[in-house]
């Protein structure tokens, strides 16, 4: 024992050394160690009291040592230990691992049989990677014969979806990856297959599941698709039933309201649709409801026309109304305003029919089927017709063979391709006018017009004495001219244009002109350069032009020339109404060698010059005549009595009337300027009413100011008090300064017409809105013919001013303008109200 108790000793004291060196203690500690685990447990005891009594007689030092190996000992120990039991525990929890590993891959591969049990592609993005996984069976979706694609070709959405529904997909998975946003949508493919797409955030991924859709998830689809086009629809049709401007309503099984727009909320005066649904206010009175209650029973559709009163107003409403799911619906449609039309085009057809029967010219008017619907009593009259044959409604062609046989038309070659012809105008356009000669001597006017609703309006007008008159009219013409050419001077007739309108035999003799020459309207310029061989005086050229071409102070000039060829010629320039020019040449040679010639010739040339005054004013008449008779006509035409028009033939008239009314209205304006001129005008001085005067002055301008929509603002000073002047005048005064400041004035503009007193004057003044009139312009305003638009699109002669100086300065007054550009015009008129002194020059 002692032994063993030496040899431990020594270990623990090789156990110290090692310490103290600090070599490694673990091989005497895993001695020591190993020593107490083979070591039986008596002996231990043993060996620990013997232990225990050696160590008794150990130093301090030793005791150190030992304490030290035994601590080293001991964790040693306990580090074994401690290892021991790691590594076992490591192994069972590797083979448990290893165990789950194979659980799990066995569930995985029958989750993803189960996943591809049917086709169906699945695409997944994990969280902040661009480059998605694709997989299965990719064939499903892309087009045939796209096989050698890679798998990531699905993501190209539009390479196998159609243009719309690739955009939204996109949008979809955009939003599924930026902001987990899930979404199910039903597709297309390009090959027509049917497919669900759905895309759900699962796990930090962004999952796209893609399957064809067939059996019932196809039919659940289909019912989707068809319940959003119904909501879609139903939506649309409640806010267009809710918004439309007609009383919309729907009523339950039991009669109450389900539904009420805004609109049958106003015509049954209540505060809101809502507040009509709960007090189920009513459109129709009871008998109405009665009626349509009935017929909604009986499971017919209620329509009807019945009157409501409704915001204190009895309207015309149109009453539909059917039987729906659950009660019924209705519609009503206000025709107050069709049904007011209605009557009074009801009564404006009798009235025309009347006025038709009232008519000189005969009217008939057949329908698309070619029978009588209409004739007045002149038709009648006319053909000598029979009423009951007429009153049995006879085709047209029934018609024309009556008056055939009666021998009331013209003879025709061939009457039936006559008769197809006149039939045309059943499927004419525009209408057509003829003249028939009737065997009795009558010309008839006959304007078959097409009626819009098909059938054609037949107007005969008897012309003959309008063609009789014509006639007459053309022989006074010819007359004139035979005169013209059988006078012995020579006269030439320039326009305003200095071209020659009008030449006789003597004019080309007399300077040796060709008359094919002047034919062609030669220029005065022209003619001068033709004639310079015998007469080259340009002092007379000059004056000769100036009197054809010049615009003012058109008067007659008389001129003598003596030519080269030693003969002497009195010639003169008259101006003519029409802004024309009439020269006359005459051969005076003769008296410039006789003295008791020249007296005779004087007298001659006297009575010559009256007669040539006469001419002109016959002239001036029988140029105004056919005018006068022309406007007379027109205004007969465009009365309703003479009968209806269609609007291209009323267009025409209108085009008629404005330009034979312009036409006249210059002719007198030149007259009068041409009358002022001359001194013969004559002022009819009386006691003048201003207002009356000023009525009658715009009254000729209400049409333009209602066309234009100008308003004219009149302002005449109460304290004007009496006021002598030529009244007619002052209205052609008043007249043409309104016309003329209408003319310049934009639309929607006004025009004012001023009159005051100040200072023995009587001072009118009319003021425009319109561009104004430039400086170097100003001057000429109140010269004949000058017309200056200044951007405007007023038109005209350019002799309303000048006659309106003409007038005033007659009067002793003085007329001015003020005008700035592009601010507008006053034109100023100041009247002398004493014209004592004029009675006493007079």
């Amino acid at each position: 024992m002692s032994g063993v108790i030496e040899g431990m000793r020594r270990t623990l004291l090789s156990c110290t050394s090692i310490v103290r060196g600090g070599a490694a203690g673990l091989g005497a500690s895993l001695g020591a160690a190993a020593f107490f685990a083979v070591t039986p447990a008596f002996a231990r005891d043993d060996f620990l009291s013997e232990a225990l009594s050696i160590a008794a007689g150990f130093d301090r030092q030793e005791i150190a040592a030992l304490s030290v190996a035994a601590a080293v000992l001991g964790f040693s120990v306990v580090a074994a230990i401690l290892l021991m039991r790691t590594r076992l525990r490591a192994a069972r929890i590797e083979s448990r691992l290893l165990s789950d590993n194979q659980a799990l891959q066995l569930e995985a591969d029958r989750f993803r049989a189960l996943l591809f049990a049917e086709p169906q592609v699945l695409i997944s993005w994990a969280a902040g990677e661009d480059r998605p996984d694709i997989s299965g069976d990719v064939s499903l979706l892309m087009p045939h014969g796209s096989d050698q694609y890679s798998p990531q070709r699905v993501i190209a959405f539009g390479s196998w979806l159609l243009p719309e529904q690739a955009l939204a997909m996109d949008h979809a998975v955009d939003k599924l990856r930026e902001a987990g946003e899930g979404f199910l949508l039903n597709l297309s493919t390009a090959t027509g297959r049917s497919i669900e797409a759905m895309g759900r955030a699962i796990g930090g991924q962004a999952i796209v599941r893609i399957r064809e859709l067939s059996g019932v998830r196809m039919e659940l689809a289909e019912l989707g698709i068809r319940h959003h086009r119904l909501m879609e629809e139903t939506g649309a049709l409640s806010a267009f039933a809710a918004a439309v401007p007609l009383p919309v309503w729907a009523r339950r099984g039991n009669g109450t309201l389900s539904f009420a727009n805004a609109a049958y909320a106003q015509a049954t005066d209540a505060g809101s649709a809502a507040d009509a649904i709960d007090r189920n206010l009513e459109l129709l009175d009871s008998d109405d409801r009665g009626h349509m209650a009935h017929a909604l029973a009986g499971g017919t559709v209620f329509q009807a026309r019945v009157p409501v009163v409704t915001g204190g107003q009895r309207r015309i409403f149109d009453i539909h109304a059917l039987n729906v799911a659950g009660g019924s619906a209705g519609i009503a449609v206000d025709v107050t305003e069709a049904a007011n039309l209605r009557a009074a085009l009801e009564r404006m057809a009798e009235a025309h029919r009347r006025m038709l029967d009232q008519l000189s010219s005969g009217v008939a008017v057949f329908d698309a089927s070619r029978r009588l619907t209409f004739y007045n009593d002149s038709y009648r009259r006319l053909w000598d017709f029979d009423r009951a044959f007429l009153d049995d409604n006879p085709d047209d062609s029934s018609v024309l063979d009556k008056l055939r046989v009666a021998r009331k038309i013209p003879e025709q070659p061939d009457f039936r391709a006559w008769k197809n012809k006149l039939f045309e105008a059943y499927r004419a356009i525009e209408p057509a006018k003829d003249t028939w000669y009737l065997p009795d001597g009558r010309a008839l006017s006959v304007v078959t017009t097409p009626n819009p609703e098909g059938g054609v309006t037949y107007l005969f007008d008897d012309v003959t004495e309008g063609l009789k008159l014509a006639r007459q009219n053309d022989g006074l013409i010819r007359v004139q001219r035979e005169t013209l050419d059988n006078l012995a001077e020579a006269v030439a007739v320039f326009g305003s244009n200095g071209r020659a309108q009008l030449f006789n035999p003597p004019f080309a003799r007399m300077w040796k002109l060709s008359p094919e020459a002047l034919a062609q309207q030669p220029h005065i310029e022209t003619i001068e350069q033709w004639c310079r061989p015998l007469f080259d005086d340009d002092a007379t050229w000059q004056t000769l032009r100036t009197a054809i071409t010049g615009i003012d102070d058109r008067m007659s000039v008389p001129l003598k020339l003596e030519r080269k060829d030693g003969s002497v010629l009195d010639c003169t320039t008259i101006p003519l109404p029409d802004g024309a020019t009439m020269l006359t040449f005459q051969d005076v040679t003769d008296t410039v060698n006789v003295e008791r010639a020249l007296r005779e010739r004087n007298e001659a040339l006297e009575a010559a010059d009256q007669m040539k005054i006469d001419f002109v004013h016959h002239m001036s008449y029988e140029l105004r005549a056919p005018l006068t008779s022309i406007i007379g006509f027109a205004h007969f035409l465009s009365d309703p009595s003479t009968g209806p028009m269609t609007p291209k033939q009323s267009e025409y008239l209108g085009y008629i009337t404005t330009s034979t009314d312009a036409l006249l209205a210059i002719s007198n304006n030149i007259l009068d300027l041409a009358t002022i001129d001359a001194g013969a005008m004559k002022l009819n001085l009386g006691p003048v009413d201003l207002r009356k005067t000023v009525e009658e002055a715009t009254a000729g301008i209400k049409d333009r100011l209602a066309q234009e929509n100008i308003r004219l603002d009149v302002e005449i000073d109460p304290a004007i008090g009496d006021f002598v002047a030529d009244e007619r005048r002052i209205v052609q005064v008043l007249y043409n300064l309104l016309a003329n400041a209408v003319g310049f004035s934009p639309p929607n503009s006004a025009v004012m017409l001023r009159a005051r007193r100040n200072a023995g004057n009587v001072v009118f003044s009319v003021s425009d809105s319109g561009p104004g009139i430039p400086e170097e312009v100003k001057d000429k305003v109140f010269d004949w013919f000058e017309s200056h638009a200044n951007g405007s699109r007023h038109r005209g002669a350019g002799l309303g001013l000048s006659l309106v100086r003409s007038f005033v300065e007659l009067h002793g007054g003085k007329v001015h303008v003020d005008s700035v550009v592009g601010k507008g015009t006053t034109v100023i008129c100041e009247f002398p109200v004493d014209q004592s002194y004029r009675n006493a020059a007079e």
